[in-house]
């Protein structure tokens, strides 16, 4: 077990982190679930393991080990649960634009496209208006400006997926709130497609992936509008919990998290429902709910208890019409999670890790 933890502790945090299906989202369903508001992926993720040993032991009849390996990820079932009260609800209009990846950058679809999405958009009905990340897939500045009055609509907020920057400053992935002066940058960036490594711009290139070496954001606070507080998270951002903590603590925390992804480089593989079991798990981690915004899936809304309450089909084309509750309060995972960070799980694990040595010698 404390091995295990260990190294999925260290596949999320060691060069800048990929904790891309860390076992324990396995259980965003099931009794394991019950811990995440105390103990957060990685203590679920030891407690996973601590389990299967005990089926181990068990079976080779260690009754006195097996017994209290097996009933104690059990016991989150009987602990408390509800840590967050209601803010009110709020209609979400959840932008789709299902282009495919090799007409996303393409120039001469570039017309095209923005026009689904102005369609796409002005067809929404709800109080606010999410569309996904890079959807417009150029600097904001080079937008027509035409184009840009025909997509903000002041009696509609919309946060629109665009790339904000310069070429001496660099391009920052970023969300907008069209009509205000609202924006979010993207901080925590991807290996290779979002920022390049020393040494590894010959990969890059290979790859001819688009803006390929960003630059961080630096503007990480909520949204008010509507009556709530959103708080943007764009792609894998949401796999770090550790990241989000700082908006689900405080008096003016986030009400509901916001994902707009576009995950059409991988087709229709199980990596869209792989992504929304992470939102799935932050959500249950800080009983917040999350809006999921996505090019071609997996668009959804996920209430505070960790359920889909409303998902597009994938690769289809529209406008995902829902309603949201937002919440505020602050679970024990974000009170632990946001004074002291990972640290007491890596103290826990290699403690542990050192008895059960010593116990062995």
């Amino acid at each position: 077990m404390p091995a295990w933890l260990l190294a999925e502790l260290a596949r999320a945090t060691w060069l800048s982190g990929f904790p891309w299906i860390a076992s324990g989202y396995a259980h965003t369903v099931g009794p394991l679930a019950a811990w995440a508001p105390w103990i957060g992926i990685y203590g679920i993720t030891a407690l996973a393991a601590l389990a299967s040993a005990g089926l181990v032991l068990m079976k080779e009849r260690a009754w006195a080990w097996a017994a209290p390996a097996l009933l104690l990820p059990l016991a989150g079932l009987l602990l408390p649960q509800d840590f967050t009260t209601s803010t009110g609800r709020m209609a979400v209009s959840l932008v789709q634009p299902s282009i495919p990846q090799d007409q996303k950058f393409d120039a001469a679809r570039f017309a095209a496209n923005l026009e689904v999405l102005a369609q796409l958009i002005e067809s929404a009905k709800g109080q606010v208006v999410i569309t996904p990340e890079s959807v417009v897939p150029v600097p904001l500045v080079e937008l027509d400006p035409a184009t840009l009055t025909r997509l903000s609509r002041p009696e509609r907020p919309a946060l629109l997926g665009a790339f904000l920057g310069s070429a001496d400053e660099g391009w920052v992935n970023s969300v907008v709130a069209l009509g205000s002066d609202y924006h979010y940058g993207k901080h925590h960036l991807l290996p290779f497609g979002e920022f390049i490594p020393p040494g590894f711009g010959w990969f890059v290139r290979a790859m001819n992936i688009p803006l390929d070496d960003q630059a961080r954001g630096d503007h990480q606070r909520p949204w008010a509008v509507a009556g709530q507080r959103l708080r943007p998270l764009i792609c894998y951002e949401d796999l770090f919990g550790e990241d989000v903590v700082q908006s689900a603590v405080g008096p003016d925390a986030a009400t509901v998290f916001v994902n707009v992804s576009n995950l059409a480089w991988f087709g229709t593989l199980m990596i869209q429902d792989q992504h929304l079991q992470f939102s799935q798990m932050r959500a249950l981690e800080f009983q917040r709910p999350v809006v999921r915004s996505t090019n071609t899936g997996a668009t959804a809304v996920i209430d505070h208890q960790g359920r889909v309450t409303a998902r597009m089909p994938t690769l289809e084309r529209g406008v995902l019409e829902a309603a949201v509750d937002g919440r505020t309060g602050t679970t024990p995972y974000a009170y632990w999670l946001n004074a002291l960070g990972l640290w007491p799980l890596w103290g826990i694990a290699l403690l542990t890790l050192m008895g059960l040595k010593r116990a062995a010698s």
